[in-house]
């Protein structure tokens, strides 16, 4: 065994005791995100198409409920953390 040889790795032939290869599922190692069946960017598309594909989904029409909630969640924890902090507010008021 030499000192720069890497080993190599042990190749098994495993195949799940109950998996069913003819019903259509697909290979049980398949790794798959949540949402890539909504996704447009995601499969084997060329770079270009990868590109416009994305900006095709940033100009999408947001969901103005979502936003509404993300903002007020975001006014919510800045109010609580500067009430924590003890900021006061009268810097920005001249007198």
């Amino acid at each position: 065994m030499g000192i720069f040889k890497l080993r190599k790795n042990k190749r098994f032939s495993y195949t799940p005791r109950h998996f069913d290869g003819n019903n259509g599922e697909g290979s049980p190692y398949e790794i798959k995100h949540k949402f890539d069946d909504y996704r447009k960017t995601v499969g084997p598309n060329g770079l270009k198409t990868k590109f416009t594909n994305a900006f095709e989904e940033l100009k999408e029409k947001p969901d103005r409920e979502a936003n509404r909630r993300i903002l007020i969640i975001a006014i919510v924890l800045i109010t609580i953390f500067l009430f924590i902090i003890d900021f006061d507010l009268s810097i920005f008021f001249p007198e």
